[in-house]
């Protein structure tokens, strides 16, 4: 009896950061840390995506910067470029074109719905102009999971919204043209570590905060992560419990888990009895133990251009590969002619 090749296919994963700024602590306990324990069991492709950066005006030379150091933070964090595609969204066209067709699959209404775009433009200022770039970047989203028949797609809650756009837009377009795509599901992983804003933590840590107090980056130095643990919000209460009555100091506890796994019931009978300056001074202590390594790497990194550009030189090869493939199957699906290969 002969094997069965499918038996032996991984599921493919897919997942992407957008370089509109430096990455913070709450983007590598979110996303990245998480994504390093895939490799092995899945076919993953992670990107950066410079493309939904620009729905907001950058300075070219800072999107160009943040893009390298993504990548060097992802290979300096343990993504394996020799295990996972590691690649720069605009370097695979199939992206953008997808995104057209599916565009032309979706409608203003489940655009128009999309939470984050009401959150987004609700930021900016009143005169503001709004591009037409925000509004369909979700389609853009879609296009980037489903041009790899995705089959999960690690996010945190707050883009679970963006995986059920996908799979409405490839339901709809099997529906229309036959079985096309795979419909993705949401990987939210019950480990992944929601870091809130160190100066409101009620809201969740952006690198996007006016006050650099808010955030801890990647490839912050570790007298900077002293600093900003110091000045981390608590209360008046004194004691370190886990409690939502205590935000700050929950948050606080949450990073200490994220990397050390300890349980927070456990860090809190460690500072039964002691206030927060040994509180904070022990957390400062985590993330740069935690970082260090991670910023050293990537700092050498940063310094070798050449090897950054061999990495996501490959990671496209294999991206376009497999993204081609299904692009020319959805165009070959809505009536488009093939081009002429010569």
């Amino acid at each position: 009896m002969e094997d069965n090749p499918m038996e032996d296919k991984k599921k493919i994963v897919f997942s992407a950061i957008k370089p509109s700024g430096e990455l913070t602590l709450g983007n590598y306990l979110g996303a990245i840390k998480n994504w390093i324990g895939l490799q092995d069991d899945y076919d993953c492709y992670y990107c950066i995506a410079d493309l939904h950066a620009i729905t907001v005006r950058q300075e070219p030379k800072d999107l160009r910067k943040w893009v390298l150091e993504i990548l060097a933070i992802y290979v300096a964090s343990g993504l394996d470029h020799t295990k996972s595609a590691l690649f720069v969204q605009s370097h695979v066209p199939a992206h953008s074109e997808a995104s057209w067709l599916l565009t032309c699959n979706a409608t203003m209404g489940e655009l128009s719905r999309m939470t984050q775009y009401k959150d987004k433009t609700a930021k900016l200022k009143e005169h503001t102009s709004i591009s037409a770039g925000l509004f369909n970047y979700p389609v853009l989203m879609a296009a980037d999971i489903l041009i790899y028949n995705t089959d999960l797609v690690p996010v945190g809650v707050d883009q679970k919204q963006h995986v059920e756009l996908s799979r409405d837009l490839a339901q709809r377009f099997n529906s229309n043209y036959s079985d096309t795509f795979v419909l993705p599901e949401p990987k939210i992983s019950e480990s992944a570590a929601k870091i809130m804003d160190l100066q409101d933590p009620t809201k969740k840590m952006s690198k996007s905060e006016e006050n650099e107090n808010s955030y801890i980056l990647i490839l912050d130095s570790p007298e900077a992560i002293r600093r900003k643990i110091s000045r981390a919000v608590t209360d008046s209460v004194g004691l370190v419990n886990y409690s939502d009555e205590q935000p700050g100091v929950k948050n606080l506890i949450n990073i200490i888990c994220a990397i050390t796994h300890e349980k927070p019931q456990d860090v809190v009978e460690t500072f039964q009895g002691k206030g927060y300056k040994e509180f904070k001074e022990y957390v400062a202590e985590v993330i740069i133990k935690e970082l260090t390594p991670i910023r050293e790497k990537a700092m050498q990194l940063l310094k070798e251009k050449s090897t950054l550009e061999e990495i996501y030189g490959e990671g496209a090869l294999k991206a376009n590969h497999v993204a081609l493939k299904t692009l020319r199957k959805m165009q070959r699906k809505i009536g488009l002619l093939p081009p002429v290969r010569k």
